[in-house]
């Protein structure tokens, strides 16, 4: 299928982007550096590099918008760190970098496709594996609320999230930054860049991150959420003449991580067992991204062209009853390669009455990928002999003392899935001016076709000691193939209205994320197979009031799409000067929402399924008001979020609140800076901050619960000439909370949020 099968092979395609770009420039003379402004200066300038929007804060779209020194200022390292300021966003820590699921107006995934797109520089991110990575030098993060299928289409039904880096061509210098925190966590990136000729920009910057863990496994003695990471990005622009511009950014990052804090749980007493854990758990993940976009840009309109390629090769290990006991191990790992190309054609003159945009999205990607399961002694007696053991005493055929025995301590079942897909799009948005109002309609034509080779397989060696003196090895194969293909119209109409002070906005869009195939679920399915292979080969049947869940195969290796609107009404306001207010109330209707299954009884793995309908309504409320080197800003989000139709077979959801799905966020930063006539040090500020999420529901059923928790931090910074020291401390009350929940082989864990914690750090920029 024409796979890249090597690393070589790999970076080959952002070396030639690289080589093709500096070919461009060979025939431009050399023309001195203009000055350059300071970094300050660039870090305060709300520019977006989008393709698809210029202000957000004239779009009818709510919107979290995070400049530069708001991203430095409040400790934004990664996309998680978002819930500390965004309302209405909720991204739980599960122990790991390869989860990284989002939830935003209630909604969200915490297996397969996420709710909400990641671009970075204008080149999507198509695996949310690699969601969860380190920011450095992070020029601006835009987090857009709602439905933006017309606009950015696949998987975007909760929202998007826009990452720019720090441009050459808009700042050049060192920048260095170097932290230190307790629990001996420490973070520190370099960056260089310049511009050697004028319209040519050139940076690299590299970063590392060491996680010291807070969480002590004490089976082993040892951290378990212990971690290191590193990263390096390359990028190269052009702006020349004609109107042409070139941007081209070659990324690519290593995460390397222990795992997993996961504290079990003991309904009975409501009680937290320390973390233990016998076998090894940990993520290793490679990712790599090349982008290219290249915009020409006429009297009359502009064209953009933005190609890119990701590269994902990632491991997990996990000890999945994170027990001392030896039940059983399973490792997955990923390889991914992913092409995407969109090309965005919209008119330049933003003095014209009508606007419009048109554009088209075609991506394809190859996933390979391998996910053996391990059962170990205790796993084979528990789920394997148990059940089938159960059947044979129930007969009441055999003497006492009748059993099946297995002639190993631990035995393999191996699963490979090899997952293509692709999908085009195309889309158009207008906007119309009439007077005071903005009217938009746009459409988009999603087509997604994927397919799934799948091979599940093991071998178990067995006798019944009734008739079988020797041993018998039994072989069990799944093996096969499946395909789906998904075809979806989304549509977007809004109004707006301009006022003296901001505008009003109301819209109408649909919201979709496609379906597709359970890969966590075949371990489970060829277990059962190896258990009613043993009965059937002794001609006998397992009983059905056993505990293991019996599955319908087509049903449970697929799901189907989701599918929302969201109606919303909002309005961006600037009543006096210093003073911003940004609200929306919006109402969700959701069908077939995509939810996480875990089977009944002591099962091994986990499903997406789907619920009949959901709905969600809520608001949310953003305001800041500066006055000299006074800050001060609140947001807040409120969502309530209930299944409306949903039965699982075995008990009634509707009208339970949605997992995960905190009912209220908030946050309120205030931060004063002083200024000092004083050469060395310029100023000195002091930042404080409040935090609070919850209730937050863990299951369908809503019997466990995290209740609303407060986190409270503190910084104090001082800017010098080239360089500012801050100092910070963060969940300074020390609050204990809960992050995420998981059940696995019918016990129940939880993972705990971060104990009090403060650091120290440099930026140096010269």
């Amino acid at each position: 299928m024409g796979v890249v099968k090597s690393h070589a092979k790999l970076y080959l395609c952002g070396v030639k982007a690289l080589i093709a770009t500096l070919a461009l420039l060979a025939a431009e003379p050399t023309q001195p550096i203009e000055p350059v402004d300071t970094l300050l200066h660039i870090e305060r300038v709300e520019i977006t590099a989008s393709l698809k929007h210029d202000d957000l804060r004239q779009a009818p779209i709510s919107a979290t918008i995070m400049p530069m020194h708001a991203i430095e200022e409040r400790g934004v390292t990664s996309l998680k760190d978002i819930s500390l300021i965004a309302p209405n966003y909720y991204q739980p820590d599960y122990g790991s970098s390869i989860t990284s699921s989002i939830y935003v107006r209630g909604f969200g995934s915490r297996i397969d496709q996420p709710v909400v797109g990641v671009t970075v520089d204008d080149i999507p991110l198509m695996n949310k594996n690699g969601y969860d990575f380190d920011f450095y030098d992070i020029r601006r993060v835009e987090m857009l609320r709602g439905p933006q299928g017309t606009l950015y289409g696949r998987n975007t039904s909760g929202g998007v999230i826009e990452i720019a880096t720090l441009s050459p061509l808009d700042w050049q210098g060192l920048r260095l930054m170097a932290e230190y925190a307790t629990v001996s966590s420490a973070r520190a990136s370099l960056g260089y860049y310049a511009a050697p000729r004028k319209g040519l920009g050139v940076s690299l910057t590299a970063g590392y991150n060491h996680n010291g863990g807070y969480w002590r496994n004490t089976y082993t003695d040892r951290m378990a959420d212990r971690g290191d990471s590193g990263s390096a990005r390359l990028r190269v622009q052009w702006s020349g003449r004609g109107g042409w511009s070139l941007d081209n950014s070659l990324t690519a990052s290593y995460t390397n991580e222990g795992g997993y804090a996961y504290h079990h749980y003991n309904p009975a007493t409501n009680e937290y067992a320390p973390v233990a854990y016998n076998d090894p758990s940990g993520y290793e993940r490679l990712l790599v991204q090349e982008g290219l976009v290249a915009k020409w840009r006429g009297d009359k309109v502009q064209l953009s062209m933005a190609t890119g390629y990701n590269y994902l090769d990632d491991k997990m290990t996990l000890d999945q009853d994170f027990t001392p006991r030896s039940m059983f191990t399973l490792k997955q790992m990923q390889r991914e390669h992913s092409l995407t190309e969109e090309i965005v054609i919209r008119n330049t003159d933003r003095d014209a009455r009508w606007q419009w945009l048109t554009g088209a999205f075609l991506f394809a990607k190859w996933l390979d990928m391998s996910s053996p399961v391990t059962f170990k002694r205790d796993g084979i007696d528990d789920l394997i002999l148990k059940n089938a053991n159960h059947g044979i005493t129930s007969s009441g055929i055999f003497p006492e003392g009748t059993a099946i025995e297995i002639d190993t301590d631990e035995f393999l079942i191996a699963s490979d899935f090899n997952i293509p897909t692709y999908g085009i799009a195309l889309y158009h948005q207008s906007t119309v001016e009439l007077g005071r109002w903005l009217l938009t309609a746009g459409l988009r034509l999603d087509f997604e076709h994927t397919a799934m080779h799948y091979n599940s397989h093991g071998t178990i060696p067995y006798r019944f000691n009734y008739t079988m003196t020797e041993f018998k090895p039994l072989y069990t194969e799944f093996r096969g193939h499946d395909k789906q293909s998904f075809f979806e119209l989304l549509p977007k109409l809004a109004a707006e209205y301009r006022t003296a002070c901001g505008t009003i906005y109301a819209t109408i869009t649909r919201g979709y994320k496609a379906g597709g195939f359970n890969t966590q679920i075949f371990s489970d399915i060829l277990q059962v197979k190896m258990m009613n292979g043993m009965m059937d080969d002794l001609g006998l049947k397992l009983d059905s009031s056993g505990t293991t869940t019996s599955y319908d195969t087509a049903s449970a290796t697929r799901y189907k799409p989701e599918k929302s609107w969201n109606f919303e009404i909002g309005t961006h306001l600037a009543p006096v000067q210093g003073l911003t207010l940004d609200g929306a109330i919006y109402l969700i209707e959701c069908y077939d929402q995509q939810v996480t299954i875990l089977p009944q009884g002591n099962s091994t793995g986990r499903m997406m399924s789907n619920a009949a309908r959901a709905r969600s309504y809520g608001a949310e409320l953003t305001a800041e008001y500066r006055y000299k080197g006074l800050m001060v800003r609140g947001d807040y989000g409120y969502t309530n979020a209930r299944f409306r139709e949903y039965n699982d077979g075995q008990a009634e959801y509707a009208g339970n609140y949605l997992p995960y799905a905190p009912q209220h966020t908030a946050s309120v930063v205030a931060a004063y800076s002083w200024s000092l006539n004083n050469k060395k040090l310029h100023s000195i500020s002091i930042m404080a901050d409040w935090r609070g999420v919850g209730p937050i529901y863990w299951n369908e059923a809503n019997t466990l619960r995290q209740g609303f928790y407060s986190l409270v931090g503190l910084q104090l910074m001082l800017r010098m000439s080239h360089c500012t020291l801050t100092l910070w401390g963060r969940n300074l009350t020390n609050t204990d909370y809960d992050t995420f929940y998981f059940k696995s082989v019918g016990e129940e864990f939880f993972s705990k949020g971060t104990p009090l914690h403060c650091g120290i750090r440099l930026n140096v920029n010269i």
